[in-house]
Parts: C-alpha cells; structure tokens; sequence
C-alpha cells in the first residue's frame, strides 16, 4: 500500500494500466477498498495521460494543417504578386516595343518625305533647267531668224537701190 501523502508516480501506457487493474482486483479481492481505489485512480489516470497525448497530437495536427494553409495562403498571395508585378513588366515591355516601332515608322516616313521632297526639288530643278535649255534655244533661233531677217531685208534694200538708185530712205 502506498502512502497517500508522498506523490505517486505512476507507469503509463498499457503498463501503467495493467498495474492499475491489478490493485483494483487485488484491493477488491482483500477487501482493501483504498487499493482498489487506487487502481482505478490509476487507471483513470493512465487513460486521462493517453485522452491528453491524443488531444495534444490531433492540436499538433490541427495547428500543422492550420500552419499548412497559411502558408498555402500566403504563397498563392505571393504567386499572384508575382504574376501581377510580370504581367506589368509584359505591359511595359510592350509599350516600349510599341514606342520603338513607331519611332522607326516616324523616321521612315520622314526619311521618305524628305527623299520624296528631294525627288521633287530635283525634278523641278531639271524641268526649270530643261525649260530655260528650251527659252535659250528659241531665243537664240529667234535672234538667227531675225539676223537672217535682217540680212534679207538689208539684202532686198541693196536690190531695190540697185533698182531704183534714187529712191533711199
């Protein structure tokens, strides 16, 4: 028998119950209700220890699956961070393609306008200077012509004095 007021300690598990219903039986079986009692505290005992071991397993379980989805939570948070901050990267990539293509599109069609205004200027140029070629040309056919002109009319003038001696004007 065992002194109430020094504390137990008692064996757990299977051990520590079969301990238990061994003084419960024994107690019982001698008559000795404070040996029986003290089995079944016990057992009682050895059964609280394993209800507490299970209920501390399945808190351990329960706050693992808890931790679990919080990080599940927080790298689904951080997937969509993720995916947002290279969806804006892609816009921005694409805004400066965009922005570089129609820089190239302005400076070509610049560099084609100026070649057009070039074209222009030099056909203008060649048609002035064919035209002025053409005005020189007459003018200088104009001037023979009127040379020639000149010449017959000088010519028939010697022909009428030679005619006519008397009449000059």
């Amino acid at each position: 028998m065992t002194n109430p007021e020094v504390p137990e300690q008692t064996a757990g598990g299977p051990l520590g119950k079969l301990a238990g219903k061994t003084k419960e039986v024994a107690g019982s079986a001698l008559g000795n209700e404070e040996l029986a009692r003290e089995g079944r505290l016990q057992q009682a005992q050895v059964d609280a220890d394993a209800d507490a071991r299970r209920e501390a397993a399945e808190a351990r379980v329960h706050e693992e699956r808890s931790e679990l989805e919080s990080q599940k939570a927080e790298t689904e948070l951080e997937r969509e961070r993720l995916q947002t901050e290279l969806a804006a990267k892609e816009r921005e990539e694409n805004i400066e393609r965009e922005r570089r293509e129609a820089e190239r599109g302005a400076e070509a069609q610049a560099r084609q306008e100026k070649a057009s205004a070039e074209a222009d200027r030099s056909a203008g140029e060649a048609a002035a200077a064919a035209a002025e070629q053409r005005a020189e040309t007459e003018r200088v056919a104009r001037a023979r012509e009127t040379t020639r002109l000149e010449q017959e009319a000088q010519l028939a003038e010697a022909r009428a004095a030679a005619i006519d001696p008397e009449e000059k004007t």
